[in-house]
């Protein structure tokens, strides 16, 4: 008779194998499962800690470009007075 059968000491399909291969599928599942949610929390995570380049409002990057001295007095006052 054929192994798969589960012919005399062949334990097949019907001879136990699909119950002793039931744990280990489980083992995997739990394993690919616990892999996914741990991917999907990671993403989050990450969202949630990105600065947010919109929160600023255009003065206050117009203030921080003069502190740095990136532009002079006169650029600021003038830049300052078309954003008001």
């Amino acid at each position: 008779m054929c192994a798969w059968f589960g012919g005399p000491g062949a334990g097949g399909w019907f001879g136990g194998g699909i119950f002793m291969m039931l744990p280990m599928l489980i083992f995997w599942g739990l394993i690919l499962w616990g892999g996914f949610i741990l991917g999907r929390k990671l993403i989050l995570v990450s969202q949630e800690n990105r600065p947010a380049g919109e929160s600023r409002t255009a003065l206050e990057i117009l203030k921080e470009r003069y502190a740095k001295g990136e532009i002079s007095r006169e650029e600021f006052e003038k830049m300052k007075q078309d954003l008001l």
